[in-house]
């Protein structure tokens, strides 16, 4: 009643004279678009540059001044320009029924479509679009997201309404707002071209998040420490290797050529020899840092590896006096003797079952006197057999 009030209050300013002073419709809304439904649209419009790429947004609308976004799905419409095709209405049928069994029976609050690389607005088939949708329910959202623009802590999204034709006829002021909550996006001069504030306006956006999703959103693309250390397959390493060399050369070559012609050139077509030219320089300094770390990353990995991983399978295949000989041939230490014996004893007993029988007077009495034998013997020049019959004589057998 007081929008037809105001319809037939205004009918005097189309007529030439002033209309009279009445409260205009407020329209301080906020759309809240959770985490799940922003990833889902950023992941949607990047997968799809360079074609435009629409879905629908699911929700509800909680009050007169608050739109809840919970989550979207996409639609199989593309476009290229600035406009998508029509809604689909058969899948957006199927889809909902299918959501209501997974137990997802928001309603549709309106739509969202791409715009990769120029900006947030709505084109004429845009605005159509929209009629479609607000025919259906006058609150609904048209938002617009651009995933080229949009980079890591700021994204480039907007929400947008349109303005009822027969307002702006009458004269009246098509919005007006009275909340401070939020913040309008400042509009572009494109968007401002294109009808901004003459056929649709903005919403303000916010972004509630619980602590559920804020530990989600930190654990989203998280390193471990171990991720240093994952060793690559080596037959793409290898191919990575003479890939990345070869562009070495080529690059040398350049700036090899590129040094020669500087001591050709003038000073004062040097400061623009290499404007939208390649810079040989700076990619070989990339390439050499990126195969150095890459090589000594996988060496390291392939170095671990073998120490902590190979040790244990020695181990259980040479028994414990073999045992012995491989941890004290990294070179023996009067100090950590004791450590090292104390790591046979668990290793023989996690594979055999039985504690092995290694006294630890050897290493406090009898290993000052029997060093020198006994790396005289782990450096025989012979097989491994005659090694670990010479260490036996000093070392006690296991208990079977």
């Amino acid at each position: 009643m007081e929008r037809l009030q105001r319809m037939f209050a205004g009918a005097g300013g189309a007529l030439g004279h002033p209309p009279p002073d009445s409260p205009t419709l407020d329209s301080s809304e906020q759309v809240y678009i959770s985490s799940l439904a922003l990833l889902k649209m950023l992941k949607h419009g990047r997968a799809g540059v360079p074609m435009e790429v629409m879905g629908l947004m699911l929700g509800e609308f909680v009050d007169e001044y608050t739109v809840r976004v919970v989550d979207v799905f996409a639609m199989p419409q593309s476009g290229t320009g600035v406009s998508v095709e029509a809604v689909d209405h058969v899948f957006q049928t199927n889809m909902l029924d299918m959501l209501k069994q997974t137990g997802r029976p928001e309603m549709v609050v309106g739509w969202y479509h791409s715009h990769p690389g120029f900006g947030c607005w709505l084109s004429g088939v845009d605005i159509n679009t929209q009629q479609s949708f607000e025919a259906l329910n006058q609150r609904a959202v048209a938002v617009v997201v651009d995933p080229i623009q949009s980079v890591k802590g700021k994204v480039v999204i907007d929400a947008f309404r349109l303005i009822n034709p027969q307002t702006m006829m009458l004269g009246q002021e098509p919005r007006q707002t009275t909340s401070n909550l939020g913040h309008l996006n400042k509009p572009s001069i494109q968007a401002l071209i294109h009808g901004l504030n003459r056929h649709y306006y903005s919403i303000a956006i916010n972004y509630r998040k619980n602590e559920l999703e804020e530990k989600m959103l930190l654990n989203l693309h998280k390193k471990k420490w171990t991720d240093g250390l994952t060793l690559r397959h080596f037959d793409t390493h290898s191919k990575t290797n003479e890939q990345t060399v070869q562009e070495m050369l080529n690059l040398a070559i350049k700036y090899n050529k590129a040094v020669q012609e500087e001591d050709e050139l003038p000073p004062e077509k040097l400061a623009i020899a290499n404007v939208g030219r390649q810079d040989a320089k700076k990619h070989l300094e990339e390439h050499v840092s990126n195969l150095m770390s890459s090589n000594i990353v996988q060496t390291l990995g392939m170095m671990l590896d073998t120490i902590f991983f190979g040790r244990a399978e020695k181990v259980k295949k040479r028994g414990f006096v073999a045992t012995l000989w491989y941890f004290l041939k990294s070179g023996p230490n009067e100090i950590d003797v004791e450590w090292k014996l104390s790591q046979c004893k668990k290793q023989v007993t996690a594979y055999t079952g039985n504690a092995a029988d290694l006294s630890l007077s050897f290493s406090t009495k009898k290993w000052p006197v029997q060093k020198q034998t006994i790396m005289e013997a782990m450096d025989m020049n012979n097989d491994v057999k005659p090694r670990m019959s010479f260490l036996g004589r000093y070392l006690p057998k296991s208990r079977s």
